[in-house]
Protein backbone atom coordinates (compact mmCIF):
# COMPACT_ATOMS: atom_id res chain seq x y z
CA UNK A 1 0.00 0.00 0.00
CA UNK A 2 1.07 3.64 -0.50
CA UNK A 3 0.05 6.88 0.89
CA UNK A 4 -0.19 10.28 -0.21
CA UNK A 5 -0.99 13.16 1.06
CA UNK A 6 -2.69 16.15 -1.06
CA UNK A 7 -2.64 19.67 0.23
CA UNK A 8 -4.26 22.34 -1.79
CA UNK A 9 -3.95 26.12 -0.57
CA UNK A 10 -6.88 28.64 -0.51
CA UNK A 11 -4.87 30.18 -3.63
CA UNK A 12 -8.02 32.73 -5.04
CA UNK A 13 -10.85 33.24 -3.03
CA UNK A 14 -14.18 34.78 -3.82
CA UNK A 15 -15.03 37.01 -0.43
CA UNK A 16 -13.00 35.18 1.59
CA UNK A 17 -13.55 31.48 0.53
CA UNK A 18 -11.87 29.27 -1.64
CA UNK A 19 -12.66 28.86 -5.48
CA UNK A 20 -11.29 25.79 -5.25
CA UNK A 21 -13.37 22.52 -4.38
CA UNK A 22 -12.86 20.60 -1.71
CA UNK A 23 -11.05 18.66 -0.17
CA UNK A 24 -8.70 21.09 0.58
CA UNK A 25 -6.13 17.94 2.52
CA UNK A 26 -6.69 14.19 1.59
CA UNK A 27 -5.22 11.42 2.36
CA UNK A 28 -5.43 8.48 -0.28
CA UNK A 29 -3.88 4.62 0.06
CA UNK A 30 -3.13 2.84 -2.72
CA UNK A 31 -3.04 -0.74 -3.81
CA UNK A 32 0.23 -1.45 -5.23
CA UNK A 33 -0.60 -4.86 -6.23
CA UNK A 34 -3.55 -3.42 -8.52
CA UNK A 35 -2.79 0.08 -8.87
CA UNK A 36 -6.39 0.94 -6.90
CA UNK A 37 -7.52 3.59 -4.75
CA UNK A 38 -8.11 1.45 -1.26
CA UNK A 39 -9.62 4.58 0.31
CA UNK A 40 -9.19 8.46 0.35
CA UNK A 41 -10.35 10.18 3.21
CA UNK A 42 -10.61 14.43 4.25
CA UNK A 43 -7.66 14.83 6.18
CA UNK A 44 -8.30 17.49 9.15
CA UNK A 45 -11.73 19.33 9.53
CA UNK A 46 -12.74 22.01 7.46
CA UNK A 47 -11.00 25.74 8.01
CA UNK A 48 -12.45 28.46 10.05
CA UNK A 49 -12.80 31.01 7.43
CA UNK A 50 -14.95 28.29 5.79
CA UNK A 51 -16.72 27.28 8.59
CA UNK A 52 -17.49 30.38 10.01
CA UNK A 53 -18.37 32.37 6.87
CA UNK A 54 -21.55 34.34 6.76
CA UNK A 55 -22.49 33.24 3.40
CA UNK A 56 -22.49 29.70 4.43
CA UNK A 57 -24.59 30.38 7.45
CA UNK A 58 -27.11 27.81 7.65
CA UNK A 59 -25.53 25.15 5.40
CA UNK A 60 -24.48 21.80 5.91
CA UNK A 61 -20.69 21.39 5.16
CA UNK A 62 -19.11 18.34 5.10
CA UNK A 63 -15.32 17.73 6.72
CA UNK A 64 -13.21 19.27 3.98
CA UNK A 65 -9.82 18.29 5.14
CA UNK A 66 -7.25 20.98 5.58
CA UNK A 67 -4.34 22.56 3.44
CA UNK A 68 -0.59 21.94 4.57
CA UNK A 69 2.55 20.61 3.84
CA UNK A 70 2.75 17.66 6.25
CA UNK A 71 4.08 13.52 6.60
CA UNK A 72 2.58 11.00 7.39
CA UNK A 73 3.38 7.94 9.81
CA UNK A 74 2.37 4.41 8.69
CA UNK A 75 2.55 1.57 11.36
CA UNK A 76 1.50 -2.11 10.96
CA UNK A 77 -2.19 -0.93 11.62
CA UNK A 78 -2.35 2.82 11.60
CA UNK A 79 -1.42 5.92 9.58
CA UNK A 80 -0.73 8.69 11.68
CA UNK A 81 -0.58 12.72 10.24
CA UNK A 82 -1.22 16.14 12.09
CA UNK A 83 -2.96 18.72 10.40
CA UNK A 84 -0.40 21.42 8.81
CA UNK A 85 -2.50 24.20 9.70
CA UNK A 86 -4.05 26.46 12.81
CA UNK A 87 -7.77 26.12 13.63
CA UNK A 88 -10.30 26.15 16.64
CA UNK A 89 -10.32 22.67 18.34
CA UNK A 90 -12.13 21.44 21.52
CA UNK A 91 -9.06 22.41 23.04
CA UNK A 92 -8.73 25.81 22.09
CA UNK A 93 -6.50 26.98 19.08
CA UNK A 94 -4.14 24.79 17.53
CA UNK A 95 -4.12 21.54 15.53
CA UNK A 96 -5.04 17.61 16.02
CA UNK A 97 -2.24 14.14 15.29
CA UNK A 98 -5.01 12.16 13.77
CA UNK A 99 -5.14 7.98 13.42
CA UNK A 100 -7.30 6.49 11.26
CA UNK A 101 -7.14 2.48 10.22
CA UNK A 102 -4.96 1.46 7.73
CA UNK A 103 -7.06 -0.97 6.09
CA UNK A 104 -10.25 1.20 5.77
CA UNK A 105 -8.85 5.12 6.48
CA UNK A 106 -11.75 5.23 9.17
CA UNK A 107 -10.59 7.67 12.44
CA UNK A 108 -9.86 6.13 14.85
CA UNK A 109 -8.74 9.02 17.33
CA UNK A 110 -6.93 12.05 17.58
CA UNK A 111 -5.36 14.56 20.10
CA UNK A 112 -4.67 17.90 20.31
CA UNK A 113 -1.43 19.68 19.47
CA UNK A 114 -0.80 23.60 20.16
CA UNK A 115 0.44 24.32 16.99
CA UNK A 116 0.17 22.52 13.57
CA UNK A 117 2.64 19.29 12.60
CA UNK A 118 6.17 20.87 10.74
CA UNK A 119 8.38 17.66 10.76
CA UNK A 120 7.43 13.89 9.90
CA UNK A 121 5.94 11.99 12.64
CA UNK A 122 8.16 8.92 13.76
CA UNK A 123 7.71 6.34 16.34
CA UNK A 124 10.16 4.35 18.76
CA UNK A 125 10.41 2.40 21.82
CA UNK A 126 11.85 3.29 25.25
CA UNK A 127 11.54 1.64 28.26
CA UNK A 128 8.89 -0.94 26.77
CA UNK A 129 6.42 1.72 26.32
CA UNK A 130 5.92 2.76 22.43
CA UNK A 131 5.98 7.58 22.01
CA UNK A 132 5.20 9.13 18.82
CA UNK A 133 7.38 12.27 18.47
CA UNK A 134 6.64 15.34 15.58
CA UNK A 135 7.71 18.62 15.32
CA UNK A 136 5.40 21.29 15.47
CA UNK A 137 4.94 25.24 15.28
CA UNK A 138 3.48 28.65 13.72
CA UNK A 139 2.79 32.18 13.58
CA UNK A 140 3.11 32.68 16.74
CA UNK A 141 4.27 29.88 18.35
CA UNK A 142 7.92 28.69 18.50
CA UNK A 143 9.32 25.05 16.85
CA UNK A 144 9.25 22.55 19.42
CA UNK A 145 9.37 18.72 19.59
CA UNK A 146 6.22 17.24 21.36
CA UNK A 147 5.69 13.60 21.80
CA UNK A 148 2.72 11.17 22.81
CA UNK A 149 2.83 7.75 25.03
CA UNK A 150 0.41 5.61 23.97
CA UNK A 151 -1.17 3.64 25.92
Amino acid sequence: MALAFVGRGAGVTVQGLPLIKPPYGRITAIDLNKGDISWQIAHGDTPDNVKNHPALKGIEIPRTGRAGRIGVLVTKNLVIAGEGGFATTPNGRGAMLRAYDKATGQELGAVYMPAPQTGSPMTYMLGGKQYITLAISGAGFGSELIAFKLP
